[in-house]
């Protein structure tokens, strides 16, 4: 088949093959990705593809396997996605690590970013340096200011808390 037929049989089948999908799918945005995978594997295996009328009724075969995928897919993600939540532990924050965790996310994204490699990812300043693409020596400064901003933002808030129990509270948010 070549390009001009298969564009054809495009024309001809898009909208009932999207029919097709919008009733069997849970959102619109699921049913494009169900037809445009549909006239994915159709162009791969256009030498496959009957001619004429029985191309529409070859198109929803081929819609109903990658439906059939689909619906796979979104099974595991589920089952994926449950087995997660059930090993996430139950938690409850204390108020003052709420608060700190609410100050941080008052700092700019750059601090954030920073204060975040260091007590999140336990990277070193070196390290630092080479995901941001600059020197250690910036990231040193960089950090400094960063922690000075955090602890007044900190103080203002009325938290009180030494550098390791500010570490441990953040850390805690997101883990």
């Amino acid at each position: 088949m070549d390009e001009e037929e298969f564009t054809a049989v495009y024309a001809a089948t898009y909208k009932p093959l999207l029919g097709y999908a919008l009733r069997r799918c849970g959102s619109p945005e699921d049913a494009a990705d169900v037809v445009a995978e549909t006239f994915t594997v159709a162009w791969r295996r256009a030498d496959e593809m009957p001619a004429g009328a029985e191309a529409r009724l070859w198109l929803y075969g081929v819609a109903r396997r990658v439906l059939a995928n689909h619906r796979r897919g979104e099974r595991r993600h589920m089952i994926k996605t449950a087995a997660l939540r059930a090993e996430l532990p139950a938690r409850t924050s204390p108020p003052n690590e709420s608060r700190v965790a609410e100050v941080f996310q008052g700092l700019s994204e750059s601090d954030r970013e920073l204060l975040a490699f260091v007590a999140w990812e336990g990277l070193t300043n070196p390290e630092i340096a080479v995901v941001l693409g600059c020197s250690a020596n910036a990231v040193s400064i960089r950090l400094h200011r960063a922690r000075k901003r955090f602890a007044r933002a900190l103080r203002s808030a009325g938290v009180d808390r030494s550098a390791a129990q500010t570490r441990s509270a953040l850390q805690g948010e997101l883990t």
